[in-house]
């Protein structure tokens, strides 16, 4: 067996946090951004006055992002305003010119999440990603009915035939990471950063230390070449 090292440093991001003890946790283990879900018909939900609670004393570089789904513009404008968040992320149908208005109106970066499913061609991955020149980035996850939170692997194998010339926005890699898998969808994929929920919890939104743990030494040994391939 051989070591195998990855250059680029990978992001961590940890979402659908409900409890102020996870939220600690997260930040204690290093992660770089926590995610809060603001979409009712989710498990994780959490409204905007916990998360400015939970989050008022995070030291510097953390980043608050914010997990909107089909939101009305006041609605989100409110929660921004509320929970101080960083960053913007659409996982519902909002379209190109709705991001990019809100996210302008409100001075904030935005993430589009983007579903991949069985029948998705890279052609048509990278037709979806060029609508969103204005993203700070594009977060794939696995498609679902319910907009994400599926705790599914997609065919990360897309990724790999992508045509990186054609790609010029950061990839978040998300759906069914866990610490088990984590190492592998790095050294397959390279993506810029990892985006976790599931696979750090014991119960819907209530994370659970010791995966939250692993899954962050998983991502850093890929980075310090720490695993065998």
């Amino acid at each position: 067996m051989k070591q195998t090292l990855v250059m680029q440093r990978t992001r961590i991001k940890i979402c659908g946090l409900t409890r102020p003890i996870d939220v600690q946790t997260a930040v204690d283990s290093g992660v770089d951004a926590l995610g809060f879900v603001f979409y009712e018909a989710s498990a994780r939900y959490v409204t905007a006055q916990a998360v400015s609670g939970m989050t008022a004393s995070l030291p510097p570089f953390v980043s608050k992002v914010g997990l909107f789904v089909n939101a009305a513009f006041e609605t989100i404008v409110q929660t921004v305003n509320i929970a101080k968040l960083d960053l913007l992320q659409f996982h519902g149908d909002e379209s190109p010119d709705f991001c990019e208005s809100v996210a302008r109106i409100l001075a904030r970066p935005y993430m589009r999440a983007i579903g991949v499913g069985p029948q998705t061609t890279s052609s048509h991955l990278l037709n979806q990603i060029a609508q969103y020149p204005s993203a700070c980035a594009i977060l794939l996850d696995s498609a679902s009915v319910s907009y994400g939170g599926s705790g599914k692997t997609f065919d990360w194998s897309i990724l790999q035939s992508l045509d990186k010339n054609n790609l010029t926005l950061p990839l978040v890699l998300s759906g069914g990471l866990n610490a088990q898998n984590v190492s592998e969808a790095i050294f397959r994929t390279r993506p810029y950063a990892v985006d976790v929920s599931s696979g750090v919890e014991h119960a819907p939104g209530i994370k659970d230390e010791a995966k939250m743990k692993a899954f962050i030494q998983a991502v850093e040994a890929s980075y310090l070449g720490k695993i065998n391939s």
